[in-house]
């Protein structure tokens, strides 16, 4: 009875190692797959770049407006009226909307639907034995599935990067307007804040994310089992996990750039 009660507390934990185990070899899998020649992948890589786009642009453009207008916008607005300082709204939106809420929503949008995406192909692939069956031909499927979309992933990412600040800025401007302020204090204190290093240093955490969504997402494809019900539970699986990395990998990497960079913490 102990033993099955041990069973059953540490064998979920136990899994959730492994699980995280196996993520990092494929993790190192697919960087040196993507290195070492030959090159296979061009034409997989442009195909899926174009598929994530194709699907991901109007949820990106849509979610950036809602977060930053809804959330952050109207809230903060909200709050700087009661001290008479709408004006410090474009301060706040560098550090809400750069820092934080255009690599979340491009993550959230790309996990949810390139990732998922993803993780059917390959998992409907895994199930009809179509993996084994390039293995046994002699074809390396990380160096021809998973890093042609781990690439892709990366690069789609970190260009929605650039148009969910945009747009996000632009819920700004609307949150601006609709609270009878004008327009000059907002970029005055936007362009005050924006500094290189909150730039790059979103750009960069936004293309790790995607590096993220793209393991997790191909992982659970490619370990799928248990036939269309199984292909569905890897699908839940992968989208939960890639938010839970994500938020552990946001922190370390957001409290990271703070203590490196300790201007960051003023809003000026």
């Amino acid at each position: 009875m102990l033993r099955a009660v041990g069973d059953r507390t540490f064998l979920p934990l136990k899994e959730f190692i492994e699980t995280i185990g196996s993520m990092g070899v494929l993790t190192g899998k697919t960087l040196t797959s993507a290195v070492r020649p030959p090159y296979p992948y061009g034409k997989e890589f442009v195909t899926q770049f174009l598929f994530a786009v194709r699907l991901c642009w109007f949820p990106m453009i849509v979610a950036s407006v809602a977060f930053t207008y809804g959330p952050s916008g109207v809230q903060a607005a909200n709050f700087l009226n009661l001290f008479g300082a709408i004006d410090r709204l474009g301060g706040l939106f560098i550090v809400a909307v750069v820092r934080e809420f255009a690599p979340l929503v491009c993550a959230i949008v790309m996990a949810g639907v390139a990732g998922t995406a993803i993780t059917a192909d390959l998992g409907a692939r895994k199930i009809r034995e179509e993996l084994d069956a390039l293995q046994v031909l002699g074809v390396d499927p990380i160096k021809n599935l998973v890093v042609p979309r781990f690439l892709a992933l990366m690069l789609v990412t970190g260009m929605f990067n650039v148009y969910a600040v945009i747009f996000g800025t632009f819920g700004g401007m609307l949150v601006t307007v609709t609270n009878g302020a004008p327009l000059g204090p907002f970029f005055a204190t936007y362009f005050t804040n924006a500094t290189p290093t909150e730039l790059w240093g979103s750009l960069l955490k936004t293309i790790l994310f995607g590096a993220i969504i793209a393991i997790v997402c191909c992982y659970k494809g490619l370990t799928a089992k248990g036939g269309a019900e199984g292909v569905g539970r890897a699908v839940n699986q992968a989208v939960v996990i890639s938010f839970l990395g994500i938020g552990a990998f946001n922190y370390v990497f957001t409290q990271t750039l703070l203590a490196t960079h300790p201007e960051l913490t003023l809003v000026r």
